[in-house]
C-alpha cells in the first residue's frame, strides 16, 4: 500500500491494542491513522506464538473486546480456554467488522521513531526507509512480543532444526518421529511440552527452574452457555473491570492464617478442581505473608508427588526456591502427567548449566543429547523490551534506551516524560501482565482517546508527563510492590530473565480497579502530572496522594 507521508496519529503493532487503537482514534476521533506491524497480519502475539499447545489462560469469554456489543453477540467461543488458532480467527474478524487492515503496512518493521522539536511531529522511520510524521505515536507493541533467545554457545552450529516458542513457523513444525529437546519450563514451555510429546518420538526437558502451574481444567461451551452469557454480558463486563485483575474471579474466603487447616485446604480442593489461575486468589495473604504463602506452595508441591510417578522426577519439577505467584502462575493442561510418559526425559540444568550447544544437542554435564529438534521456550525481554526495539527518541535527542538506563519509567504506564505526544498501551508502571490484557488495553485505549478529544478541544497541541509526577508514580509503584512478595523473586516481572537488565519490578501490582480510579481522577482534574504546550498542568503528587497504596 502507499502510505500517507503526514498522519495524525501512528499505531505501531496490530495486536489487541492496535486494532482497538486504531479503530477508535480514527472512526471516533476523526483522525488519519498510519498503522505498522512487522508481521504480515494482525494477531500481535496470537499471530507469533503458534507453538504446539499455545493458549489463553485468560477466560476466552472475558479475554476478547466488549466495546462493541455486535461483535461480542456474533462471535461463539468454543472453549472456556481458547486456543491460538481461534483467538488469532478472532482477531481477523474483529479487524474485517472494522476495516481495520486498510489502515496498516504489514511485513514493515519500524527502525526509528524520533521527535521534531520545532515542527512538533514524530518521525516515524520503517526498516525499508520510508518515513511517515505525525502529531502523535501510540504504542501498542504487546508486553511479550520481544523473544528472548540466549547466547548458547555454539547454537549456530547445531545441524538439526531449531525453533522459538514465539516465532514459531506459520506451516507448522512436524515433530512424529522426531527426537526434540526442549529448552525452558515457563508457560510457554509448560503449554508446549503435552502437546510435542504426543507428537515426537521422545523428548528432553532442559529445566533450569521449575515454575508452579495448576491445571486449566479446559472444556467445551455448549451453545446455552454462550446463549447465556451473551444474554448477561453487560453485566459481566461491568463486573470484571471492577476486579483486580480483570477476570471472572470468585472472591477470596478470608486470611489462610486466620481460617482453620481443614478449611483452607477444603478451599483449595475446590479451586484446584475448577482450573485456572484464580487457584491463587483463594486468599486474601497469600502475595503478602511468607507462612501463608507456604500453605498454597506446599499444596501444589503434595498435587505433584502425587501425578508424577517418579520421585526424583517430582522432587526436581517441584518449585522450592520461591514463593508461588511471585513468577507468573502457569495454566497447563496435563503438563505435570507428562512427566510419567516413558518418552520425555528430565534434565536439571541449574545445578549443571548447558555447556554449549554441539552438532547433534545441548551438552550437559560433558554429556551430548543427541536430538533432530530444538525448541528454545525461553521466553520474551518483557514490558519494556518491544519498545526498546522502536529506536524510540524524544526532545533534546534523549533516547528511550538512555531513559531507561535504570528500568523502564513511566507516568501511569501511559506517557514518558521528555517523549512528547507518545503514548504506551499497557507500559511499564501499568496493571498489563497481572491483568486480562484485553480489559487493560481496552482502559488504555479509551483514556487515549479522551484525552486527544480533549486536547482537541483545548487546542493543546503537545502534551507530555512531567518528571515529577513520573518519579512520583514510580515510587508508589514500588511502594505498592515492596507490600507483596514479588520482588523477592527473580522473575520476568524484574527483567531478571535478560542478563544486564535493571532489576526492578514493572507492572503495577494495586490492581486494576484501582488503577481505573486514578487514571479517572487524573482525567477530571485536568490531567495532573501531564505537562501542555503554553502551560503546565497541575502536578500529579494531589491526585495520587488521595489513592491508597494498597
Amino acid at each position: 500500500m502507499s502510505r500517507s507521508a503526514h498522519v495524525d496519529v501512528v499505531v505501531v503493532g496490530a495486536g489487541f491494542a492496535g486494532i482497538y487503537a486504531t479503530h477508535l482514534l480514527r472512526d471516533k476521533n476523526g483522525l488519519s491513522v498510519q498503522g505498522f506491524e512487522r508481521g504480515s497480519d494482525v494477531g500481535g502475539t496470537w499471530f507469533w506464538n503458534r507453538y504446539p499447545g499455545a493458549r489463553c489462560d485468560a477466560e476466552s469469554i472475558v479475554y476478547s473486546y466488549s466495546f462493541d456489543d455486535d461483535i461480542q453477540q456474533e462471535w461463539t467461543w468454543s472453549e472456556r480456554w481458547a486456543t491460538q488458532p481461534e483467538i488469532l480467527r478472532y482477531a481477523g474478524f474483529v479487524a474485517d467488522k472494522l476495516g481495520i487492515r486498510e489502515s496498516y503496512a504489514f511485513n514493515t518493521e519500524v527502525a526509528s521513531m524520533v521527535w521534531d522539536e520545532e515542527a512538533g511531529l514524530w518521525i516515524t522511520t520503517t526498516s525499508d526507509g520510508e518515513t511517515t510524521t505525525s502529531r502523535f505515536v501510540v504504542t501498542a507493541v504487546g508486553c511479550l512480543s520481544a523473544s528472548q533467545v540466549p547466547e548458547f554457545k555454539g547454537l549456530e552450529g547445531f545441524a538439526g532444526e531449531v525453533y522459538h516458542t514465539g516465532s514459531w513457523p506459520h506451516e507448522g513444525v512436524d515433530l512424529a518421529g522426531k527426537r526434540v529437546a526442549v529448552i525452558g519450563t515457563g508457560s510457554s514451555g509448560i503449554q508446549a511440552i503435552p502437546a510435542i510429546a504426543q507428537q515426537a518420538a521422545h523428548v528432553t526437558v532442559l529445566q533450569r527452574t521449575p515454575n508452579y502451574t495448576v491445571p486449566a481444567r479446559n472444556r467445551k461451551l455448549g451453545v446455552d452457555e454462550m446463549s447465556l452469557i451473551k444474554r448477561i454480558y453487560p453485566a459481566l463486563r461491568e463486573k470484571v473491570r471492577e476486579t483486580p485483575a480483570g477476570v471472572i474471579v470468585k472472591p477470596p474466603v478470608g486470611a489462610a492464617l486466620e481460617l482453620p487447616p481443614e478449611e483452607v485446604r477444603a478451599e483449595l480442593d475446590r479451586r484446584w478442581e475448577q482450573g485456572g489461575p484464580t487457584f491463587m486468589n483463594a486468599f486474601t495473604d497469600t502475595m503478602s505473608d511468607h507462612a501463608a504463602n507456604q500453605i498454597t506452595a506446599d499444596y501444589v508441591r503434595e498435587r505433584i508427588r502425587e501425578i508424577v510417578q517418579d520421585p526424583e522426577k517430582a522432587e526436581l519439577i517441584s518449585p522450592q526456591a520461591y514463593p508461588i505467584g511471585t513468577k507468573r502462575i502457569c495454566v497447563d493442561t496435563d503438563y505435570y502427567a507428562t512427566y510419567n510418559r516413558e518418552n520425555v526425559d528430565l534434565v536439571d540444568v541449574r545445578s549443571t548449566p548447558i555447556e554449549r550447544i554441539g552438532a547433534r544437542g545441548p551438552v550437559v554435564g560433558g554429556k551430548e543429547y543427541e536430538v533432530d529438534v530444538l525448541v528454545l521456550a525461553t521466553g520474551f525481554d518483557a514490558i519494556t523490551g518491544p519498545l526498546l526495539r522502536l529506536g524510540v527518541q524524544g526532545r533534546n535527542g534523549l533516547s528511550l534506551n538512555e531513559a531507561w538506563a535504570e528500568g523502564g519509567k513511566s507516568y501511569l504506564g501511559l506517557a514518558v516524560a521528555g517523549f512528547p505526544n507518545l503514548f504506551t498501551v499497557t507500559g511499564p508502571g501499568s496493571p498489563s501482565v497481572l491483568t486480562n490484557m484485553i480489559v487493560s488495553i481496552e482502559q488504555h485505549v479509551d483514556w487515549i482517546s479522551d484525552m486527544l478529544l480533549d486536547l482537541e478541544n483545548e487546542g493543546i497541541e503537545r502534551i507530555e508527563a512531567s518528571a515529577e509526577a513520573q518519579e512520583e508514580w514510580i515510587a508508589k509503584v514500588n511502594a505498592i510492590a515492596a507490600q507483596t512478595l514479588y520482588p523477592e523473586t527473580a522473575s520476568w516481572y524484574m527483567g531478571a530473565n535478560i542478563p544486564g537488565k535493571p532489576r526492578v519490578f514493572m507492572p503495577y501490582a494495586g490492581g486494576l480497579d484501582t488503577y481505573r480510579e486514578i487514571c479517572r481522577q487524573v482525567a477530571a482534574a485536568g490531567y495532573e502530572g501531564f505537562l501542555t504546550s503554553g502551560q503546565v498542568g497541575v502536578e500529579a503528587h494531589e491526585v495520587l496522594a488521595t489513592v491508597p497504596a494498597s
